[in-house]
């Protein structure tokens, strides 16, 4: 029986020929593993929603650069808890740059401590804005800080990995400390401040969930609304 398989071209069970096919599938999805674990590495959304979600994201920016600038800045201090729960919500630069500070934290390999430090130097900053420090031009320094966060946080994986971890913090406390100094005047008491850091932290957390490719297009819409605000075409 044997024979007369192999005269009629039929490979014996468990032969050479039987492994072949196997082989070549097995071979086959190897390749597709390979392939796509480069495009997740090199920073690509496997999800095949990944148009529609980034269309949202640019959408949901436009509104609120329509919608949130006249609420932004009343002028004069709020208190209690919930005013300031409320008024990171209210200005649309302090809102982009928070998002924009947790984006760019999942971009560092120690990015974790970058929404602490924005808390503790806007904290500060706001401490000093309270002791009467003030700055020159400062709506115009946060609409930079815009532009600059949103920037580094949609740059590629490649030049994020050559920055240094150092300079990720040094961005992050230089802009948070001038955020501090223009809401510090506008949020008065303990309980509001609270409320106040309360929202900031959860933006960040906010900002740190999207995939990496998600990352990096909200980056750049955050840095072109920062440079709308820098130039006056929206109002912060």
């Amino acid at each position: 029986m044997n024979s007369k398989g192999n005269l009629n071209g039929t490979a014996p069970e468990g032969g050479i020929g039987a492994g072949t096919p196997a082989s070549g599938y097995g071979g086959q999805r190897s390749a597709q593993h390979a392939a796509r674990d480069a495009w997740l590495r090199a920073g690509g959304d496997a999800s095949p929603r990944t148009g529609s979600r980034l269309a949202g994201v640019v959408a949901v920016l436009a509104g609120l650069a329509v919608a949130l600038p006249a609420a932004a800045h009343p002028g004069h201090p709020d208190s209690g808890f919930t005013a300031g729960l409320l008024h990171p919500l209210t200005g649309l630069d302090h809102l982009l740059a928070l998002l924009a500070v947790g984006l760019w934290s999942r971009e560092q390999r120690h990015g974790a401590v970058l929404p602490p430090v924005f808390l503790v130097l806007m904290a500060l900053g706001s401490a000093c804005a309270g002791a009467g420090l003030a700055l020159p031009a400062l709506e115009t320094s946060i609409a930079a800080t815009v532009l600059l966060l949103g920037g580094l946080a949609a740059c590629s994986p490649v030049l994020q990995r050559r920055l240094p971890a150092q300079f990720a913090v040094v961005v992050v406390a230089g802009c948070a400390f001038l955020h501090g100094l223009a809401h510090g005047v506008e949020l008065a008491g303990a309980a509001s401040g609270a409320g106040f850091l309360l929202t900031s932290a959860a933006l960040m957390t906010l900002g740190a969930l999207p995939g990496a490719r998600l990352r990096r297009v909200a980056g750049a819409a955050i840095g072109a609304l920062g440079l709308c605000l820098l130039t006056g075409v929206v109002g912060a």
